[in-house]
Order: structure tokens, then sequence, then C-alpha cells
């Protein structure tokens, strides 16, 4: 049978980061201001849990399903929280209007070799020269290394961190532009 109906449980294993990674996403994020945090692609929360714990005013976490945003909302009380439900090509320019700057981003939804660039090309017009931008499942499609190729030769990027499973762009490093391959 043929169903559009999924599992929590499913949905959890394939979709997440798992511990150590949503912990080094959280270690990035702390390294910022992390005054204004944007999660692109919620799913059930679990990486929105770590990252609310660093943030110190505003995480805007995105996600299209409405089912996955109940579940993520399940037992949590963080008020610095705010969900953001439809499609990101919509939402993202509409909220993004309403901040200053963002000063971490978290780019894990539209898996798409335009999707990941336009969500880049959106938020890096917030950045500051102290934001980091880390983008989950390079490696999981030929579009996204493609995406990750092209986003880590751009001349505003200096650092860039290739953790296998989601790559960490840094705008200010002393000394030349350099490309590290780490692992985690």
């Amino acid at each position: 049978m043929n169903t559009s109906i999924r599992k929590v449980a499913k949905v959890t294993k394939y979709s997440t980061s798992n511990r150590k990674y949503a912990q080094l996403l959280q270690y990035f994020c702390a390294q910022t201001p992390a005054e204004i945090v944007i999660e692109l692609g919620t799913c059930v929360g679990i990486t929105t849990r770590y990252l609310s714990q660093v943030t110190r005013m505003q995480l805007l976490t995105f996600e299209a399903s409405e089912a996955l945003i109940q579940v993520a909302k399940t037992d949590l009380n963080l008020t610095n929280i705010q969900f953001v439900v439809g499609d990101i090509s919509f939402t993202l320019p509409q909220e993004l209007e309403k901040v200053d700057k963002v000063d971490f981003a978290f780019i894990d939804a539209n898996h798409t070799y335009q999707g990941t660039l336009n969500s880049f090309n959106e938020i890096i017009s917030k950045i500051n020269s102290n934001s980091i931008i880390a983008i989950g499942d390079i490696h999981w499609s030929y579009e996204m290394q493609q995406a990750w190729t092209e986003i880590k030769q751009r001349p505003e990027v200096k650092l860039s961190m290739d953790f296998f499973e989601i790559g960490i762009i840094l705008f200010v490093f002393p000394g030349e532009k350099k490309h590290l391959v780490l692992d985690f």
C-alpha cells in the first residue's frame, strides 16, 4: 500500500541530524553572537532544541509540514523559538525582511542545487563578518555536492569546513582562503 503517512520514528531516523552533529551545530552557533538564528528544516525539532539552548534572542525555524511542526512543539517550553510554516521560498524572504542580521543559519531544507543556493543567497544578504552558515547533507546527492562546491568558492567565504554530513562556512579567517576536510 502506498501512503504518505510516515511514523515519527522513521522520520526521525532518516531525516534528522544525530546527536554529534546537533552538538557541532550548537557549538558553531555559540561562537557567534547568536541573537538571530535561522534553521531551515525543523523536522521533528531535535536540532531546534540544541540551537535554542545557545540562542540569545530569537531562533526562527522553518518547516513546510504542519504535522512535523506539531511534533517539534511537543514538550517545548522555550520562548525564544518562532516556528514558521510553509514553503521557504516564500516564508524565508518574508521573515528576513523583519530582521537586521543573521548570526547563525543552518540550511537543511530543500535538498536541491537551486534550493540550497537560493536559501544561501537570501541569508547571505543579512550576515555580518561574525556570522556562520552551516549546510546540511552536502554530500547527499550530486546536486548538493555541486551547491557546496559553488558556495565554498564564493569570494566572501574565507574558511569552509567539510564534516561530510555538514559543511560550515565562515566569513572571517586570518590568512589565505582555506577549505578543510575534517574527520568528526
